[in-house]
């Protein structure tokens, strides 16, 4: 049951009367959509922004589309939108405006925020990130040794993580060979552990991505990784050369060894779920070049536009926000599927997991009344086709309604004999056997042709019912370039603000997070000391298991 709460949204007549159109197309097959529609599949399809989206295999109708449109025009979402581009503050519980946006905004009108234009020091940092990767390109920046750099060591959690890292698998064919990259987030000692034995001290650079400069895994990470350098041979002095950071804390950074002029800058008006677009992108430009990152940021600022100024019902990102708001709130989806069909675009679940999952999994409103509907859904997801043999069961014929992105470019960077027309028919498959299922007088229609008896076919038969009706989109790009693959990232952060402006959440806050940090600072303690004594509130089990892990 969704929680108990505040009746603003749910009360809403543009609510109200989407429950009753629920209702209306309950009983309603998408078999029987698409056949009493023949143009069905060219009206619900948009573009914008270099990608494509076919939205016919969803269980809406026309005046569907329009009611999802007027809830949106109810909850102000052209208004919001607006004000976020205009820098407004619309991060009420840290009051800040959420400006990503500019990151990647080419023009020359100023952007305020507290009087002052940040466009200026945007610009400065853009070109400060060229300069530093040409530099490290032509060898004019060497490792102590007077080595040029073959790999680049990137230390940093969540954002600062998981989107650099999505960005360079996908753009892997445009890597110029002359760095690898390599992304360290997890305090599990063995991941540092298994890249430094990869990397060679002389021709390695560490950059560490941290606001704060204090985050625990990058920080440890961090120290791990700069012990292993002066072991190897380095000295103090040598950390300059090989070491860089993006962080706010300077003093910090540079009593680490880091040299000031080795230091980018973060902003406040930039979450770290949306920081791929600044200097936290450095490993995505020392291996692609800053003509292709610049290209990425192109890509984005193109989807910012058409998000911007597009119509709502043309609207590629509020189209598949609203309809995210239909299975969830209307038909009780409680999960979302990502399915890239492109090995370069496999860590795309994980990163919008922290976009949408860290945005949008609040229970309040932003003013902080309780939610009288359900807000975010899990998102989770793999590459295609290798989930056609794991997950795809459960979407197929389990119990659930979970609503599918099946993404795919129409050109591969590989063309390996038929390989990308196989992938591409797998895709079209799955989407239309999701939609249109298979019936029971099918099943047995197939098993009659196999010359099974009627006994075996009345008991066979139920097994091979898939009942359809499951929703998808497919998200089509030309080809997976760095402006294609920007535009894809921009329009799910968008995607994302405009089911949080539904909901009428804070989608910039992330204060979930707090509790396990603070928490695990105080059993860190214990863990680490003579006695183990407890010294604040605790409970048996957290007891228990921190006395065996000390006894081992």
């Amino acid at each position: 049951m969704p929680p108990e709460g505040s009746a603003s949204l749910t009360s809403r007549p543009e609510w109200q009367a989407l429950i009753s159109h629920q209702q209306e197309l309950e009983q309603i097959h998408m078999r029987d959509l698409f056949r009493d529609d023949p143009a069905r599949a060219n009206r619900f399809f948009v573009q914008g922004a270099g990608l494509s989206l076919d939205y016919s295999r969803n269980r809406v109708t026309d005046a569907t589309l329009g009611k999802l449109t007027a809830l949106a025009h109810a909850c102000g979402v052209p208004e919001r939108i607006e004000a976020m581009f205009r820098g407004a503050i619309i991060n009420l519980t840290e009051n800040r405006p959420a400006l990503h946006v500019a990151l990647r905004d080419p023009g020359d009108q100023p952007i305020m925020v507290d009087g002052k234009d940040i466009t200026p020091e945007i610009s400065d940092t853009l070109q400060r990130m060229e300069e530093f990767v040409e530099d490290i390109r032509h060898q004019r920046r060497t490792g102590r040794t007077g080595k040029a750099f073959t790999d680049v060591v990137s230390i940093g959690i969540g954002g600062s993580f998981l989107g650099p890292k999505l960005v360079s698998e996908a753009l892997k064919p445009y890597w110029h060979g002359r760095l690898n990259a390599h992304y360290v987030a997890n305090i599990d000692g063995t991941q540092i552990a298994e890249v430094l034995k990869c990397v060679d001290p002389e021709t390695t650079l560490f950059l560490i991505q941290s606001k704060s400069f204090r985050t625990q895994e990058t920080l440890e990470n961090s120290k791990a990784a700069r012990d292993w350098f002066l072991r190897q041979g380095g000295t103090i002095d040598d950390i300059a050369a090989h070491f860089i950071a993006v962080t706010t804390n300077t003093s910090e950074a540079v009593n680490f060894g880091i040299a000031e002029e080795n230091l980018f800058p973060m902003w406040d008006w930039v979450g770290g779920r949306y920081s791929l677009w600044s200097a936290i992108g450095l490993p995505v430009a020392l291996t692609i070049g800053m003509a292709n990152f610049r290209a990425l940021l192109s890509g984005a600022h193109a989807m910012d536009n058409h998000f911007r100024k597009t119509p709502l019902e043309q609207n590629l990102p509020v189209v598949m926000a609203m309809l995210g708001i239909w299975y969830n709130n209307f038909w009780g989806a409680e999960s979302y599927a990502i399915l890239p069909y492109d090995h370069y675009l496999r860590s795309l679940p994980a990163h919008l997991q922290q976009v949408d999952m860290e945005s949008n999994g609040k229970r309040v409103t932003q003013h902080g009344e309780p939610l009288t509907c359900h807000s975010g859904p899990v998102i989770w997801g793999g590459v295609g086709a290798n989930g056609q043999h794991a997950f795809h069961q459960l979407l197929h014929q389990g119990t659930r309604l979970i609503p599918a992105d099946f993404i795919i470019p129409l050109k591969s960077h590989n063309n390996i004999a038929d390989h990308h027309a196989a992938l591409f028919a797998n895709c079209l498959s799955q989407s239309r056997a999701l939609m249109a299922g298979k019936t029971l007088q099918q099943a047995k229609d197939e098993l009659a042709q196999e010359g099974l008896p009627e006994a075996d076919i009345e008991a066979l038969a139920p097994h091979k019912v898939i009942p359809g009706n499951r929703p998808s989109n497919t998200l089509l790009m030309e080809k997976a370039t760095p402006e294609s693959v920007g535009a894809l990232i921009a329009l799910y952060e968008h995607r994302t603000f405009v089911q949080g402006i539904i909901w009428d959440l804070d989608s910039f806050d992330q204060w979930g997070v707090e509790l396990g940090k603070q928490l695990g600072k105080g059993i860190l303690d214990r863990l680490l000391s003579e006695s183990g004594q407890v010294t604040e509130a605790s409970d048996s089990s957290t007891d228990n298991l921190i006395r065996l892990f000390r006894s081992r």
